[in-house]
């Protein structure tokens, strides 16, 4: 995991005053069990398996992980299945759902994880080890939706990697995951969220709008969306470093700041970096992994009601882990 993270010490400190619970849609997958174990065997985080118990057993006893304490909930046997399907119903009654529609979609981890998270029996859910992330996301838009304040959902990923310091350097890159094309007052929502995000792991934000241009070099409409941008961002959250547009080599080389934008307090020492479009914050973050040799992070699920994160059908163990904790550190302690 993040043994090389000083923001993960931050979020289990934070989980062991005030443990959470955790549902996995997926409570049959060695890569959930093994992440299961081992927060059993930390005290902070109590995993809520979602599937059948006999079959959750067997799967644990045959790759060898001890389970003991996981609360296995499964929907064909769960004790308050009418009390979810009405409410499932009154969710989804623009969409005039009925009763056997809803009861057929509780049959789904997906949607009966959502519903716990959204019922009180858990605290936040992680899914994804086998659903796509279509398949996570639909039912917390559908079922949790945005917090107060929020118009959108969007997505932010934490990339880390050690430096010669002996610190690691640690950076927040949104939207890479979620949102295509998000207009200024969207990309206002999604620094806001990035930067409070990236709170979380020792980030003191220093947030840049990229684009290609710095400060008024270039022309067009998308230097105006990022400029416009940046502008509201600043006079939402005054306190927060901000700037924008701005090219990336601006925004991380000191001594391209100092030609470009010599009087900017972000430029040159950006660590949130906000883009135009869903293709820049794909290919950015991709790159920054690939060939940065940056641990990613995410993508981490920002202005739901209550924290829903999804994993990459191609995770390990370790990442289940370690978005697991992320994960239930976002949950709102005035919920």
């Amino acid at each position: 995991m993040g043994k090389n993270m000083q923001g993960f010490g931050m979020m289990i400190g934070k989980l062991k005053k005030n443990p959470k619970r955790i549902v996995f849609t997926e409570g049959t997958d060695p890569r959930i069990l093994e992440a299961a174990s081992r927060l059993l065997a930390s005290y902070f985080l109590t995993p809520l398996l979602v599937g059948k118990k006999i079959d959750i057993e067997e799967a644990a006893e045959e790759y060898g992980y001890n389970i003991r304490g996981a609360e296995i909930i499964d929907p064909d046997n769960f004790e308050s299945m009418e009390e979810m399907t009405e409410a499932l119903c009154e969710l989804r009654k623009s969409k005039n759902m009925q009763p056997e529609e809803a009861r057929k979609l509780l049959k789904q981890g997906n949607y009966f994880g959502t519903m716990l998270v959204k019922m009180g029996y858990a605290d936040c859910l992680l899914g994804g080890a086998t659903y796509t992330t279509a398949d996570t996301i639909r039912p917390a838009l559908q079922l949790i939706k945005t917090s107060p304040g929020h118009s959108i959902v969007s997505s932010c990923f934490i990339l880390v990697r050690p430096s010669a310091t002996g610190e690691n350097e640690v950076l927040a890159m949104a939207d890479c995951a979620i949102n295509i094309k998000p207009s200024e007052d969207e990309l206002v929502e999604i620094a806001i969220e990035a930067a409070d995000c990236g709170q979380l792991f020792g980030i003191e934000p220093k947030i840049a709008f990229l684009s290609y241009s710095t400060l008024g070099s270039g022309k067009g409409e998308d230097v105006d969306k990022m400029r416009n941008a940046a502008l509201k961002a600043k006079a939402k959250r005054p306190e927060l470093p901000i700037s924008g547009e701005m090219q990336f080599d601006a925004a991380v080389s000191p001594r391209v700041a100092r030609t470009k934008c010599p009087d900017d307090e972000v430029a040159g020492h950006a660590n949130v970096f906000i883009f135009p479009d869903i293709n820049a914050g794909n290919i950015g973050y991709k790159i920054a992994q690939r060939m940065g040799n940056f641990e990613a992070y995410g993508p981490i699920l920002l202005g739901l009601n209550s924290p829903i994160n999804d994993l990459s059908r191609g995770c390990t163990a370790d990442e289940v882990y370690s978005m697991a904790i992320i994960t239930a550190a976002l949950v709102d302690e005035d919920e």
